[in-house]
């Protein structure tokens, strides 16, 4: 019996030690990881300093130039109207449609079949409207 107790007691020694060594593995792994993400933490906050180091740089060097090329965009601004209006009419149903253009005529405000929306004219409204051409209908006011 002696043989035996001995084996058994040779077991339990060796799960703890696996016990422990699994323990200190899961520490040590825990440790790296922390050390990672701190210096990641490091690494973000001096890149966001030099960025921001880079882009005051810039506005200091950009601004003069800006406030001389202010003054003349402003006056083309003001020298354009405004833009005018546009009446889209949602035609065809958009179901079975790309789901990209279904969304592009929600972004219109079209919801319902032979609704109809008035619109600003504006280039990003006619690429909208360009893109589920097949869809609608436009008329200019």
């Amino acid at each position: 019996m002696s043989e035996t107790t001995k084996k058994a007691a040779k077991k339990k020694a060796s799960k703890k030690t696996a016990a422990k060594k699994t323990a200190s593995k899961k520490t040590a792994s825990k440790k790296t990881a922390s050390k990672k993400t701190a210096s990641k933490k490091t690494a973000s906050k001096k890149t966001a300093s030099k960025k921001a180091t880079a882009t005051k740089a810039a506005a200091e060097t950009a601004a003069p130039k800006a406030a001389a090329e202010a003054k003349p965009a402003k006056k083309k601004a003001a020298a354009s109207a405004a833009p005018g209006k546009i009446r889209v009419t949602l035609v065809r149903s958009p179901n079975g449609c790309i789901g990209k253009h279904r969304l592009t005529v929600r972004g219109l405000g079209l919801r319902r079949m032979h609704q109809t929306v008035e619109l600003e004219d504006t280039s990003a409204i006619r690429g909208m409207i360009n893109q589920v051409n097949y869809l609608v209908r436009v008329e200019a006011d």
